[in-house]
């Protein structure tokens, strides 16, 4: 099999909700998302999807995605998509770093690998673990008695983990996590998700004031060392997200006893294929994980799905739907929401169709 073409769609997604917001009054309306479709020389046509949470979350941005498959793309012309270690390696030569442009290519061609040998990616990832992933709700940032509305309104809806988006005034966010936690049932968790939006100082005064709750603290500095100080500072358990961009940092917050959970986002290691070697780290090291992405739609859902339950339950943390925080559907056959839980297609590769209505023509075309 060989590439004969790459074509690029760009496609809004805009939420649900409206508006998604997080610490430092960073905000997100329309997610600017980039699906890719290789062509090849046979029927066989594969897809990915990249789409980062708006161009200040990480080094990302949908405009960049699409600039550095341009990049990308002419270079991977005539080679096999389905020689997954020769193309990563052939992406890797052609452009340095950029792992979130490579994420969307290296999809697809795990799509296609499953379309040829006529099994779910889920399979060749190493099989499905249990009947369903567990998921987790984001819940915006906002004043702490709406957030404690919009958890009680999701565990409506199956959920049983929920993730505040705090990073904010540190009263205000001792108030969040308060509110919250005097609602939550029993078997539900709690995580209180700075995304590096706290200085030292302020996350130092938070993790001391909720001392007293069962709630994970999830990242709450921009640099690995302050994390680790306030590591230091608490009993609670810890989430290493943003700071764990690649194997060799989980290495190194292995070796510091730097958390005790991460989340796992596929775009931000380069693609399934980087982050299934995190992953094997992680069970080799019963580190928990939520498996996921920067953000996306129904395709990077469905990619999340097929990590998420290749991997064992004991380090399956929790994943997330980002498909039903978005009113575009970008395929068909996607996992949908079951009682805040999903399950990876049995389908080959990913299992979706991709929707040219929402997609659109082509915004490039590389053959």
């Amino acid at each position: 099999m060989k590439i004969t073409a790459i074509h690029v769609f760009q496609v809004d997604l805009p939420l649900v909700e409206g508006r998604y917001t997080w610490s430092d009054g960073r905000y997100v309306d329309v997610f600017d998302s980039t699906v890719v479709e290789i062509e090849t020389d046979t029927e066989l046509r594969g897809y990915g999807e990249v789409c980062p949470l708006g161009p200040f979350y990480l080094p990302a941005f949908g405009a960049g995605a699409r600039a550095g498959i341009g990049e990308l793309a002419p270079q991977l012309i005539g080679l096999d998509p389905t020689a997954i270690g020769p193309m990563n390696t052939s992406m890797d030569t052609a452009l340095l770093g950029h792992p979130y442009v490579k994420s969307a290519i290296d999809m697809a061609c795990w799509d296609l690998l499953g379309k040829s040998c006529g099994r779910p990616v889920c399979d060749l990832l190493g099989g499905r673990h249990g009947d369903s992933i567990e998921l987790y709700r984001a819940i915006s940032q906002r004043p702490a008695a709406e957030m404690a509305d919009n958890v009680a309104g999701y565990r409506d809806d199956g959920y049983r983990k929920f993730q505040l988006k705090v990073g904010g005034d540190p009263a205000d966010d001792i108030a969040r996590i308060r509110a919250v936690a005097s609602i939550l049932e029993s078997g539900e968790t709690l995580i209180a998700d700075a995304n590096t939006g706290w200085r030292v100082d302020d996350a130092a005064r938070v993790v001391e004031a909720v001392r007293d709750i069962d709630v994970y603290i999830e990242q709450p500095c921009a640099s690995y060392e302050h994390c680790v100080s306030i590591r230091r500072r608490t009993s609670l358990p810890f989430i290493l997200d943003e700071n764990i961009d690649g194997i060799d940092m989980l290495l190194r917050a292995c070796n510091d006893g730097a958390m005790d959970a991460i989340n796992l986002k596929i775009s931000k290691v380069g693609g399934i294929s980087k982050a299934r070697l995190i992953r094997d780290v992680c069970i080799s090291q019963n580190i928990p994980m939520t498996i996921e992405d920067s953000w996306g739609g129904d395709i990077i859902t469905a990619a999340i799905a097929h990590l998420a339950h290749s991997t064992p339950e004991r380090c399956r943390f929790s994943s997330t739907d980002f498909n039903s925080y978005v009113s575009v559907r970008n395929a068909s056959g996607a996992p949908v929401r079951d009682n805040g839980a999903m399950a990876a297609g049995t389908a080959p590769g990913l299992g979706i169709e991709p929707s040219f209505d929402a997609l659109g023509k082509p915004v490039a075309t590389y053959s």
